[in-house]
């Protein structure tokens, strides 16, 4: 009696939410076709919540016995076939294959499936939700979805018909479901499956780690040794190629334990959901007040963020062109949709790796994908074998991929062999990866290719003082230029900036560090500078999620100012030998700093005060490659006072003001096609 309530229950579920139609849909899909089945496969989609409100005890069913439950439907739509006349050619209840597809779970722990507590329970058959981020998957290969046998011995009434049908349930391997040692309930004689009938879905592996894992890869375990282990995600059919590598996704699925060369636990995915990351409302109050007091000015917000940035690390007041560089490049970092040329990439040359190797380390941190490439692992993705036996190839995502919407900080860029480093070179211009699968390798016929879309920035450092460079240095005969001669031309265009952290330089005095660093080692978690207790990690870490979220759009004056200075740029750096050293993604790095200045002044509108700030950097940089030109700006043209108050703010700003009338002079006598008004005109 209690099945046939449920059974009514699940009929009129399946009136209410559309599901009958969609069922009779799909019914009619298979009247229609000229093609002879042996197994029907049925999609149905259910909230739990409306069944649990419908029937209590129906919904009991879906959620902790879901095999079970999958019979009830299937009943009721095998009497709906044959009542309707849906399916001329259906035979017997068993040839329907009913999938409860789950739109959700309830929010209860009971629900949870926390890939770092143990025991895991994989034995009570039911749906768990789970949440992780994909570091692996394999490429589709192809599974028995259903197959009909028929009895060996022909005088056996089920040596015809379609009484045996065997089709995939969550957990069951592939000899569950298609083997040669099945036997005949009615005479025992052995099953021959009738090949003809067998019928074929697509398969794919993903593995998973939890999202807390990603602590291990931001320089919080750097001296000590840590393990951690992936959870393994079957998809089939219709979610199959449904998660991208690097992505964080909610998955509602069954727990099985498969066995291969070893014991495992896997999750048989029911449905799979991409996870939003969490925008903050707004920013800290002493962020708020700061923001007010300086909302006369383009420039000052910024400039005291880069003062006060990472003090538990450096004095306020020091690496000032670093800090700013680091943060605008952490408002360029985003889970959201956005353009791939969209991010930051720097290169920094240094004499002072250790103090600089913290700094980025500290910056990583404040992002929820900032990810400090171990050197034992490969910064993009690699081959293996999969090893569960499906003869698919597994590709292992890299640190790239993982730090997906953030940035990958890779350390000195001579720890990297010379193929990675045109590899590196590659992805920078490219923005993608394409992995090749070689199909003698893997036993496959042909061979294959997957590209994969890179959507982080990349950090890295130049030791200067290494012996093999210090040796090795040549003086530049143009002004402002450096020796970069021992690092790949290519690779030193492809990055976006080229900062200059010279330590012994008037921007970054010795003294202050000296003393920060003595009573740091007196005092690891004391905060020695006020503005460690106004403005915390946490109040940065919360600027930089509210900050890097932000919709901004181009002004027309931005917009003209940008075009006329890339175009006064690459006129003045073009020879007729080697024609022009400006390549067309300058335009695209002016626009993304552009951006970046206007997002970390949290603002919506990009000014023509943010496009000046983005050509301070972008001609700190090319003097740098290339030597300085008429447009000469000074290594330290954003930060030009060595005293930080309210009255060096003024001058500050007094001095940004002249060198924004520099640069439309420069852009009305090297571009004059491109008109840059003034506030008067």
């Amino acid at each position: 009696m209690s099945n046939l309530k449920m059974k009514d229950a699940a009929l009129i579920y399946l009136d209410r939410s559309g599901g009958l139609q969609k069922f009779i849909d799909d019914c009619k899909y298979y009247n229609d076709s000229k093609q002879s089945y042996a197994v029907y496969r049925f999609n149905i989609l259910i909230n739990p919540s409306d069944i649990v409100e419908l029937d209590a005890e129906l919904g009991n069913h879906i959620l902790h016995h879901p095999l079970k439950a999958a019979q009830v439907f299937q009943s009721v739509c095998f009497v709906a076939i044959k009542t309707l006349s849906l399916i001329g050619q259906l035979q017997t209840e068993t040839q329907i294959n009913i999938v409860l597809k789950l739109t959700h779970l309830p929010p209860l722990p009971s629900y949870d499936f926390d890939i770092c507590e143990f025991p895991l329970d994989y034995t009570s058959q039911r749906f768990y939700m789970m949440q992780g981020i994909v570091i692996a998957m394999t490429t589709i290969t192809k599974y028995s979805q259903g197959a009909r046998f028929l009895c060996s011995d022909e005088g056996c009434p089920f040596s015809k018909g379609f009484q045996y049908i065997r089709v995939h349930v969550p957990g069951a391997t592939e000899s569950s479901t298609v083997r040669n040692d099945f036997l005949c309930n009615l005479c025992s004689s052995s099953l021959q499956e009738d090949r003809k009938f067998r019928v074929l879905g697509d398969k794919q592996i993903v593995e998973i780690i939890t999202t807390k894992v990603i602590h291990a890869f931001q320089g919080y375990t750097k001296n000590q040794p840590f393990r951690f282990q992936s959870l393994t995600i079957f998809l089939r059919d219709e979610l199959v190629n449904k998660m991208k590598m690097g992505n964080e996704y909610k998955i509602v699925g069954i727990p099985v334990c498969v066995e291969t060369s070893q014991t495992s636990v896997c999750i048989e995915a029911n449905s799979v959901i991409l996870c939003n990351p969490k925008v903050p409302l707004g920013i800290s109050d002493n962020f708020r007040c700061l923001l007010s007091l300086t909302s006369t000015s383009c420039w000052k917000f910024t400039a005291i963020l880069a003062n006060i940035f990472a003090s538990q690390i450096v004095p306020p007041g020091t690496y000032n062109l670093l800090k700013f560089c680091l943060l605008m490049s952490l408002v360029q970092s985003s889970d959201r949709n956005k353009e791939l040329e969209d991010y930051l990439d720097i290169l920094i040359i240094t004499s002072d790796t250790l103090l600089v190797d913290r700094l980025l380390n500290f910056s990583i941190n404040l992002v929820p994908r900032g990810i400090r490439h171990p050197v034992s692992t490969e910064i993009f993705p690699t081959l293996s074998k999969n090893t569960y036996g499906t003869g698919a190839v597994s590709i292992q995502a890299g640190s790239a991929l993982l730090a997906k919407g953030g940035v990958c900080f890779i350390g000195d860029i001579a720890s990297h062999k010379k193929d990675k480093l045109e590899q590196l070179q590659s992805v920078l211009e490219n923005r993608s990866i394409t992995v090749y699968i070689p199909g003698k390798k893997f036993r496959d016929d042909t061979d294959q290719q997957v590209t994969f879309p890179v959507q982080c920035s990349f950090w890295s450092f130049v030791d200067m003082d290494s012996p093999s460079r210090r040796n090795a240095q040549r003086p530049s005969t143009l002004i402002g230029q450096m020796d970069c001669s021992l690092i790949p031309s290519n690779l030193i265009e492809a990055f976006g900036l080229l900062i200059n952290c010279n330590e012994s330089s008037p921007c970054h005095p010795l003294l202050p560090s000296v003393q920060h660093t003595l009573k740091k080692a007196i005092d690891p978690e004391g905060l020695l500078y006020l503005a460690s207790k106004q403005f915390t990690t946490e109040d940065f870490e919360k600027l930089l999620a509210f900050a890097k979220n932000l919709n901004v759009e181009l002004s027309l004056e931005a917009e003209r100012m940008i075009h006329g200075y890339y175009l006064s740029s690459r006129r003045i750096r073009t020879d007729s030998i080697c024609g022009s050293k400006l390549s067309a993604s300058a335009l695209k790095y002016l626009v993304s700093l552009s951006e970046a200045h206007a997002r970390l002044s949290l603002r919506n509108k990009v000014l023509k005060e943010d496009v000046l700030i983005a050509a301070l950097l972008f001609e700190t940089s090319l003097t740098l490659k290339y030597g300085a030109t008429i447009f000469c700006v000074a290594p330290n043209a954003l930060f030009p006072f060595e005293v930080y108050n309210e009255e060096y703010l003024e001058k500050r700003d007094l001095y940004l003001t002249q060198c924004q009338q520099q640069l439309q002079q420069f852009i009305a006598a090297c571009a004059p096609g491109t008109a840059v008004f003034s506030n008067d005109e």
